[in-house]
């Protein structure tokens, strides 16, 4: 199968970076979106886009964690706008909220980082990549406030919430993305969700090197391993693998709009 992209993958945690490109290119993976975690590592994101190749595109985003939140500066927002205007960079993120990981003396700094980074989506039009993690009240709450401020372009990544923020999200015309969890035994919440969630609002990715799908799991994970999420998800929605292709990777151009230029 060809023409997957992978919204989600840091190839800057993979050990065997070359491995895992050569491995996409074969089973004909598209494209990918290469995600950061610290503000301070943005470099890193910015010389892994130099890879792209029209046989394998590789895009990327730059921001900071949650878990990383309160080691990290908060960058002013003009510095943010100037640093996503970079060549290669289609979003912002991943910023948000982890309460599993996040004591509460370091909430407070998760919720400044993530109202920074809704900011620098809504100042340059890139989409925000939404890490949610136990946290769904809040992160609920902040999207609803920052959304009257303005709407900007976003998607919850690697969905693993409750119906209800996936709600909320698709009503302030955001999209949800699905990881190797879809294929998890114990997880019929997210099916359930990846049932229900609009055609033109889901997404596919990996999130690798973490969680990788069955039946690859236990293994490191790498991007050409969202074929499996997409078959999964095809499965649970009743269509064709052919028609997730092509409807993830037409939903991944139109969040990720400056990737088509």
């Amino acid at each position: 199968m060809s023409g997957l992209i992978d919204t989600h993958c840091h190839l800057d945690k993979l050990d065997a970076l070359e491995d895992a490109l050569l491995f996409a290119r074969e089973n004909g993976i598209e494209g990918m979106v290469t995600i950061g975690t610290r503000w301070s590592r943005r470099h890193e994101q910015n010389d892994l886009v130099q890879r792209d190749t029209p046989e394998l595109r590789i895009w990327g985003a730059i921001g900071t964690h949650p878990d990383y939140a309160h080691e990290e500066r908060l960058p002013e927002l003009d510095e943010m706008v100037e640093a996503l205007s970079a060549p290669g960079i289609v979003a912002v993120g991943e910023a948000g909220l982890d309460y599993f990981h996040g004591t509460e003396e370091v909430r407070p700094a998760q919720q400044a980082t993530f109202r920074r980074h809704i900011e620098a989506a809504r100042a340059t039009g890139l989409p925000l990549v939404i890490h949610a993690r136990q946290a769904d009240n809040d992160v609920a709450a902040i999207l609803r406030d920052e959304h009257a401020k303005g709407a900007f372009p976003f998607l919850l990544h690697c969905f693993a919430s409750g119906k209800a923020l996936a709600e909320t999200a698709l009503e302030l015309g955001g999209y949800i993305s699905f990881s190797g969890l879809l294929t998890f035994p114990k997880c019929d919440e997210i099916r359930a969700v990846a049932k229900m969630v609009p055609k033109e609002r889901m997404l596919v990715e990996t999130d690798s090197p973490f969680l990788a799908p069955v039946p690859k799991r236990g293994k490191p994970n790498m991007p050409g391993y969202v074929l499996h999420t997409a078959t999964r998800l095809a499965q649970e929605r009743e269509v064709t693998l052919d028609e997730v292709i092509a409807q993830t990777t037409e939903n991944a151009y139109r969040l990720f709009a400056k990737a088509s230029s």
